[in-house]
């Protein structure tokens, strides 16, 4: 198993989400975060004064995947959050150990 993370602008979600259901991909947990990367903020305008604005709005996106769907979930996710401009986001893969749904007691791949 793996989770993905993937962290998105905002107004991708839609996209990007309608692309994981059709692989298959049944539940993810979206976060809305500020941060920033190469891009470093930007500047703007509000009421006549200019001002700095350092963490931009995101979406982190938190995906538990069995680990013969994490490239394909990583794929579509780039594919469905780019737009070519910087600011894009990242998207992060690492193992999960063990994984339980509490309401049944199914755990690992069965819990996903």
């Amino acid at each position: 198993m793996k989770l993905v993370v993937a962290i998105i602008k905002p107004f991708k979600l839609d996209e990007v989400r309608q692309a994981l259901t059709a692989i298959g991909v049944h539940g993810m947990t979206v976060t809305e975060v500020k941060g920033y990367g190469r891009q470093k903020g930007h500047t703007e305008m509000y009421r006549g004064a200019e001002y700095i604005v350092n963490f931009l709005p995101k979406l982190r996106l938190e995906i538990a995947v069995a680990s013969d769907l994490a490239a394909k979930a990583v794929e579509v996710i780039s594919t469905g959050a780019r737009t070519g401009q910087i600011g894009d986001g990242k998207i992060f893969v690492t193992p999960i150990d063990h994984a339980l749904r509490i309401r049944t007691g199914e755990t690992d791949s069965d819990a996903l």
